[in-house]
C-alpha cells in the first residue's frame, strides 16, 4: 500500500514506551509528525530522533505531536528515550502491520544482500487526519527543519 498526500492517514493503535499505547485517532485535533525509522540507538536513527527532539518546542508551538515508529519493542524504546532525553512517543510495530499500511516495509539492499526493512519515512498529518506531505527515503541531515517548514505552511 502507498500513502499519498491528500488521502486519509490509516488509523492504528500501538504499544509505546513507558507501558502505554497510542492511537492515531486519539490525536485528532492536532497535527502529527509520524516518522518511521529502522532501529533504536543506531547512528542515523539517533541523529533523526535527536533532531526532532531539538526542534520539539517549535513543533509543539505549531500544535504538532511527534510520534516515532519502529519494530523495536517498548522496553528498547524506553532505554533509547532515556539515553537521549527524548520527550515524544515511540511506538512499537512489532508485527509490522502499520509499516505495511503506510508502505514503508520495503525490500532493501546492503552490500548486494537483499532484505526487508523499514524505509526511513515521515508523514505530516493534519489535525483532521489527512496526510499533507510524505517524505520517503529520508536523508537525516536537515530533515526535521524541512518537516517544520512544511508544518508551518499548513
Amino acid at each position: 500500500m502507498t500513502i499519498e498526500a491528500g488521502g486519509p492517514a490509516p488509523d492504528f493503535t500501538l504499544p509505546t514506551d513507558g507501558g502505554g499505547s497510542l492511537s492515531l485517532s486519539e490525536l485528532k485535533g492536532r497535527n502529527v509528525i509520524l516518522y518511521f525509522y529502522p532501529k533504536d540507538d543506531t547512528p542515523g536513527c539517533t541523529a533523526e530522533a535527536c533532531a526532532f527532539q531539538a526542534a520539539l518546542p517549535d513543533f509543539t508551538g505549531a500544535n504538532a505531536t511527534i510520534v516515532g515508529i519502529s519494530k523495536d519493542e517498548p522496553g528498547r524504546h524506553d532505554k533509547f528515550k532515556a539515553k537521549y532525553g527524548l520527550a515524544f512517543s515511540l511506538a512499537s510495530d512489532a508485527d509490522g502491520k502499520v509499516c505495511e499500511d503506510y508502505g514503508v516495509w520495503v525490500e532493501k539492499s546492503n552490500y548486494g544482500k537483499k532484505y526487508m526493512g523499514i524505509e526511513r519515512s515521515t508523514f505530516l498529518i493534519d489535525a483532521q487526519g489527512t496526510v499533507r506531505k510524505v517524505w520517503r527515503k529520508v536523508k537525516v541531515d536537515g530533515h526535521a527543519t524541512k518537516v517544520l517548514e512544511q508544518l508551518r505552511s499548513l
